[in-house]
């Protein structure tokens, strides 16, 4: 449970500041010299934090913080220079906020034991409350850009869930193959989930939105709910790689829950994501978070192919259900809108002349 909340607090605080980054480069594109160079700045200030993440509890908690603060500084400074005077209003009240944070992470990695986790659990809680009383509404959205950088995140999260199936493969036997195949399969299907439409009807929804309810929308949408996405995801990478390397005999507690607590967060973040948009029903997702959890019993009493293969069966099959739903919807939409009832579903409808006879 140590290592999980290491994970959750580490990764928690990246995402803050890995979606203040997109929101900056909307707001505030590079195109100056002197912002490209602050932009090389901030990189290099998470390169130092990446190569700290596997001791930031321990001996790197110090480049962790120090890196970290580099890239919030770079990240202020470069929304205090835009030309929007409402972004430059709302980073004066966030920013000091996102300072104090980065100044406890770095404080953390000076200290040990109870003191670094109860700093490092203040900086993730500050992070995540802090849009309560600073001014969200004031940063301008480009949906098109803030929804594509939000995807290319969500791919990267399910190209490393593939590439951990790929390190647990070290030789290849069936039963190894047949469970590898499992796991890509049900990556495959959360990323039909949402690049199914689902993207491009967030655009929309952020595009039709009023511009201070656009900020909300965007905070919600893409940094709470996103959060139980990749979140989701995280777990089920870490229990795949595990799985592929224990095919064939039942798993330890830890791979078999993660399977399923890791599918079913990232569908009950979907559900919200798309709750919160207004751009579809949840019910479907909700209900497929809910039947993915009891696989872990299969995986405890038999094996991590036979889980995989029912989670991969439960995902697929729910996303076929839903899509199949939607097109009857649409087509019942469209049908309703002329005023024509719908064909029978085992041809076209009968002419006038022929309804005469």
């Amino acid at each position: 449970m140590a290592g999980l909340g290491r994970v959750a607090l580490i990764f928690g605080n990246l995402w803050w500041m890995y979606g203040g980054y997109a929101w900056l480069t909307n707001a505030v594109p590079p195109r100056a010299s002197v912002l490209r160079l602050l932009m090389l700045l901030g990189m290099g200030g998470f390169l130092v934090v990446a190569l700290a993440i596997p001791t930031a509890f321990g001996g790197g908690g110090v480049a962790f913080g120090v890196g970290y603060l580099l890239v919030t500084l770079v990240h202020t400074g470069m929304f205090l220079l835009s030309s929007q005077e409402s972004a430059m209003q709302a980073m004066r009240r966030l920013g000091p906020v996102n300072t104090i944070t980065a100044a406890l992470l770095l404080l953390a990695g000076f200290t040990d034991g109870a003191l670094r986790w109860a700093l490092w659990t203040a900086a993730f809680g500050l992070h995540w409350v802090s849009p309560l009383f600073t001014a969200v509404p004031g940063f301008p959205i480009r949906a098109a850009h803030f929804v594509e950088r939000h995807g290319l995140i969500l791919l990267i999260a399910l190209g490393e869930s593939i590439v951990a199936v790929g390190m647990g493969a070290r030789d290849v036997r069936p039963g190894r193959v047949v469970t590898a195949v499992l796991g890509l399969a049900l990556a495959a299907a959360l990323w039909w989930l949402y690049f199914d439409g689902e993207d491009a009807r967030a655009e929309r929804a952020l595009n039709a939105a009023t511009v201070a309810r656009t900020s909300w929308l965007a905070l919600y949408a893409f940094g709470y709910a996103f959060l139980l996405v990749l979140g989701g995801i995280i777990m089920f990478a870490a229990a795949v790689k595990s799985a592929v390397v224990q095919y064939g005999e039942p798993v330890a507690a830890s791979t078999a829950w993660f399977l399923a607590a890791g599918v079913a967060t990232c569908l009950v973040g979907l559900a919200w994501f798309r709750q919160l948009l207004g751009i579809g029903p949840i019910g479907a997702r909700v209900g497929i978070a809910g039947a993915v959890l009891p696989t872990a019993m299969a995986g405890l009493a038999v094996s991590p192919e036979t889980q995989l293969g029912m989670l991969a069966a439960i995902v697929v099959g729910g996303v076929l259900a839903e899509s199949a739903w939607q097109r009857r919807t649409r087509s019942a939409a469209r049908w309703g809108g002329t005023g024509v009832s719908a064909p029978p579903p085992g041809g076209c409808r009968r002419s006038s002349r022929e309804d005469q006879k």
